[in-house]
């Protein structure tokens, strides 16, 4: 298979470098690698071209391709013709070394599949699983991991997930895949994260990824990957390894990401439930409420008590829009 590399980057040369470091250090190596650069400066393209990385071609887009989700579609639109798959990363990733080979080894192996998502290694803490039903771990699969407390408390009030991580309940707010162990097994799921991801090239040519997620773009692959699933299967594979450094540079304020968190989290639900019934209803409310609730009180409980609030504000902000001004959704 030949396969693309795309890299969005935005204000991160050092994390960009980063990852491209860990390319290197591939098994198997891109045939192509694209950057697209939306900085409002000229140190990523500085610090590409202050390294030798093999097959890379840079692209520095204006305001009017500025956004993750307009430049993934800009990345997408530069394709080589002969690519067969996709693969998008974050620009703060670091990449264990046989990460694209077992991408491209699952693809082959399920050639039905549309997607294939990596796994992130260092953000969880994962166990063999003690055989117990302690409320104070997570348990799957024969693993088991520390429980957050935000679905501690779920539990206590009836609204925990119902399905696997990987799937949308009825009244969404489920479990991501990072509730998925590193059993070194290939899960099915219906949401990938797109900053470590790939997909079969001829998705695009139906698909691709929506505008309504500008700028910071909070759970634009939650949309992508929905809209993905009604049309064929997607996977992802715990060996395809690597690590996730969370970069501070680029990101919104508090107040914008907390009415993202509410507002687009309202959106891709309402992408794969067009009409949910009126318990669904109630507990998406419910969830969203409570979480909000959540994240208040960490004004009293944490030492990032600005963070905090002004997040808070921005959810209670965004809750109330919904019925006021509900977005339009583009299945």
């Amino acid at each position: 298979m030949t396969f693309t590399l795309i890299v969005c980057t935005y204000m991160r040369p050092q994390a960009l470098q980063n990852v491209l470091h860990s390319v290197k250090q591939q098994t198997v190596y891109p045939d192509a690698i694209l950057i697209v650069d939306g900085s409002i400066d000229e140190e990523t393209r500085k610090a590409i071209n202050n390294h030798d990385f093999k097959n890379v071609t840079y692209y520095k887009v204006s305001e009017s391709f500025r956004g993750l989700t307009r430049q993934r579609n800009f990345g997408i639109s530069q394709l080589p013709e002969e690519t067969d798959v996709v693969c998008f990363l974050d620009d703060d990733v670091i990449l264990d070394p046989e990460y694209f080979k077992q991408l491209l080894s699952t693809h082959e192996a399920f050639p039905e599949a549309l997607a294939v998502g990596g796994y992130i290694t260092n953000e969880v803490k994962w166990q063999h699983s003690d055989g117990k039903k302690n409320p104070e771990k997570f348990y799957f699969d024969g693993w088991m991991r520390n429980e957050p407390s935000r679905f501690k408390m779920r539990r206590k009030f009836g609204l925990l997930p119902d399905v696997n991580p990987g799937f949308m309940p009825s009244f969404s707010h489920g479990r991501s895949v990072s509730f998925l162990p590193p059993s070194g097994k290939i899960y099915q799921v219906e949401q990938i994260m797109g900053g470590v991801s790939s997909y079969k090239a001829e998705v695009f040519k139906a698909c691709k990824f929506s505008t309504y997620f500008e700028g910071y773009g909070l759970y634009e692959d939650a949309d992508f990957s929905l809209r993905l699933a009604k049309k064929g299967k997607l996977y992802i594979n715990t060996k395809a390894q690597l690590e996730h450094y969370h970069d501070g540079s680029g990101r919104p304020n508090r107040f914008k990401y907390g009415k993202m968190v509410l507002r687009n989290g309202w959106y891709v639900w309402r992408v794969k439930y067009s009409h949910p019934d009126f318990k669904s209803r109630w507990k998406w409310h419910a969830t969203a409420l409570l979480l909000t609730v959540i994240r208040l009180t960490n004004v009293l409980t944490t030492k990032k008590r600005q963070e905090a609030l002004t997040e808070s504000l921005g959810r209670i902000t965004s809750w109330l829009s919904l019925f006021l001004s509900p977005p339009k959704v583009k299945r």
